[in-house]
Parts: structure tokens; sequence; C-alpha cells
């Protein structure tokens, strides 16, 4: 089904690409079915911005099968932003003061890019816990993404992040840690792509009491959960919702920090992301770059050859997990998680 992106007297249709308006036809399906409504408050940098956007309501749509959703755009306003971004949040976003007096299916809060060590020193970490207490009494369940889900964890149980040595970065293979509904019809190994420089621990998250599902030797944990009030809240250390370039993008920002002397070391390649080909044209790049440093020279970066034999291997396990989570939110009896696959709306 179609994802919708409402806001105050604008619905528009999301499906692949932002367009026009619904047809009768579609609104009168729609109309018969059960409508989950999602608060989407998006905490990216404007050159995110729009590709968050683009990427979850992608994947709702995958996940969605029949059920029409209906996404409401939100955003911490403390978030520095350039003029680009503040346009797009003027057009398209609903004042995060809209959600205290309402109540929504479910909320997926993201993450945006540190500047404090400590979190709680962000310009944004008061309305940030705000929007956590928000959703804890107002929403079936919320999704805190990467940076929100280590800031999440640190607002309700004081689990500190920890600075890693390298940034993870890349596609990163997870095994299936305990059985779960939001698991079920998943690969027992899953991957997910990852971008972050600090990670929260499995001994300290258990032993405040969160399940962790997915974990690697390598990268640690990546998908745990928690029951808050009335909301079951889902962490990703990870980015399930990235599309097939994200990472490729990314990649080439980092490199043009470089060039520009933003940053001091060349960028390593993300992780199992890359085949063979096109790591030789990144590596024949990276012995250009060292040569003729000079920020034209990014003009010769082979995103596109690169890009054409990028897959998207992490999707269908994406797909399963918010499958999963889209049937628990729609559920109609107020079950535990613990007892949603013996009432039997998580098989497959």
């Amino acid at each position: 089904m179609p994802v919708t992106i409402q806001r105050t007297h604008r619905l528009i249709r999301m499906a692949g690409k932002i367009s026009g308006r619904r047809t009768q036809k579609a609104e009168g399906r729609e109309a018969r079915l059960q409508n989950l409504r999602v608060a989407l408050v998006n905490n990216m940098p404007d050159a995110a911005l729009e590709d968050t956007e683009q990427q979850f309501a992608e994947l709702l749509e995958a996940a969605a099968v029949d059920t029409p959703i209906h996404l409401s755009l939100f955003s911490l306003p403390e978030v520095p932003r350039g003029a680009r971004g503040r346009r797009r949040i003027a057009e398209v976003y609903n004042r995060i003061e809209e959600l205290w007096n309402s109540r929504f299916d479910a909320a997926i809060v993201t993450g945006t890019e540190p500047r404090q060590p400590d979190l709680r020193q962000e310009p944004y970490w008061k309305t940030f816990t705000q929007v956590m207490d928000w959703a804890e009494e107002n929403t079936r369940s919320v999704v805190l993404s990467c940076l929100a889900a280590h800031a999440g964890v640190l607002h309700r149980d004081g689990i500190e992040r920890h600075r890693l040595a390298e940034k993870q970065f890349g596609v990163f293979e997870y095994e299936s840690a305990k059985q779960h509904f939001l698991m079920q019809g998943a690969a027992n190994r899953v991957c997910i792509p990852h971008s972050r420089w600090n990670e929260v621990k499995q001994p300290a998250l258990e032993e405040c009491g969160y399940e962790v599902l997915t974990y690697s030797r390598d990268a640690g944990a990546d998908l745990f959960v928690k029951k808050r009030k009335r909301s079951l809240v889902v962490h990703f250390q990870g980015h399930p919702e990235y599309g097939a370039k994200t990472l490729l993008k990314e990649y080439r920002r980092d490199v043009k920090r470089f060039i520009r002397g933003d940053r001091e070391t060349y960028p390593a390649m993300p992780h199992g992301y890359f085949d063979a080909e096109a790591s030789n044209l990144m590596i024949e790049f990276r012995e250009k770059v060292h040569r003729h440093k000079q920020e034209g020279i990014l003009r010769e970066f082979p995103e596109a050859a690169v890009a054409a034999r990028l897959h998207n291997s992490w999707r269908p396990s994406a797909v399963a997990i918010y499958r999963n989570w889209l049937r628990f939110v729609a559920f109609r009896e107020a079950v535990e998680p613990a007892q949603f696959l013996l009432a039997g709306a998580g098989r497959a």
C-alpha cells in the first residue's frame, strides 16, 4: 500500500517518489482498511534530510503489504540547520509542539550528527527527552535509529556510549540472538548497514533489562528492545532503512572532507559493501588523490560506475523486521510483546 505524508491541510502520496494527489478510488480502498498513523521525527542533517524521508517511506511501503500508512513529519527544532534544511522543514514538517497532545500508532525517531561527546550537552537534548516521554505514553511502539538509540538508553537508564577505535562503517552480518516476534521470517543471519563512531555495549543493555535480538562478535549489538509504559521501544544501532547508494554517498562526503583538509586520513572503504571491481575503482581513485590532492579531482570520483554494481543485500531482512513491527502496531488487542506470537498475529 502507498505511504502518505500528512501535514495540516496537506496529504502527499509517497510511493517511490513524492507525487501528486491521490485518486478517489485509492482513497476509498484505504478507507476500508485500518490506517496506521506513524510520526517520523527526522533529525538527520540537511544533506540527508530528504533522503531519510524517502528511505523510511519506501521501507514502510514495502513492509506494509495491505495496510495504508499516514506518515507525519516532525523534527527537533534545535538541530542545527542551513537555509535548505530550514526551508524543507517549514514546507513539509509539522511543529514539534503538535505532538504533545496527539496520539499515534507508532513513531520513528532518527539521530543526527553529534557535536558534543556527552549527548546531554546537545542543544536538542531537552526536546528529545520530551519526545521520548510523549512516545512512551502515546504510541504502541517507537523505533529509535542510531544516535537516537544511544540517546534513548542514556536518558532512561544512564547507559553511556563508548567511542570506537575506528568508524563502524559498512554492511555487517548479525546473528539472531533470541526468538522474538520482530525476527519472525527473517534469516538467522541478517545484514545491516552501520555508520557510527560510538556504541552501546550488550552487557550494559542486558543488565538494564533490554532484550538484544541481533548480535555480532565483531560489531556488537544491533537490534534491542524494551517495553516502557504503553510502548515497545525498538532500538537499532544501524540503519536498515538505508537505500543501496546511501553508504556510497556518505563515503564520497568523507573523501571530500579529506580532500578539503577537514580530516587527516583518507577514509576506509565501507565494510562488506563494494564488490572486487568497485573496490579496485575506489583504490585507483584514492591513489589519484594522494598524487594530486585538490578539490577538482572529486569530479573523477567513480560514483556512477560503482553505483551500478551495488546490491541492497539488507533489504529482505529490513522488510521482514519492519513488517513484523507494523503487524504488532496494527494488532487490535493490547497484548504484551512476549504474547504477540501466541496471539497468532506474528505469523508470516
